[in-house]
């Protein structure tokens, strides 16, 4: 489990440094993004064949950036259009 959360951690910040600009994301918003983005991406991994949802790979870690970059843009959006209103 503390495993889990030091990978979702660390896929959560390369998504941030990936995604270009500021995003207004505390630790626990990229923790979170990191978490679901590394669900997604090791469930890509899975359907795909390249293993276990909660094993370790390549594709899996690769996947689940992708999904972050894309859970993080998702979430500066949302983010954003509150704070313009």
């Amino acid at each position: 489990m503390i495993g889990f959360l030091v990978a979702g951690l660390i896929i959560g910040a390369l998504a941030r440094l990936i995604k270009p600009g500021k995003q207004d994301l505390s630790l626990l918003g990229t923790l979170g993004l990191g978490l679901v983005g590394s669900l997604i991406g090791g469930t890509i991994a899975w359907l795909i064949g390249s293993g276990s949802i909660w094993e370790l790979n390549i594709l899996g870690f690769i996947l689940a950036v992708v999904a972050a970059v894309l859970l993080v843009g998702t979430a500066e959006g949302v983010v954003g259009k509150k704070s313009r209103a």
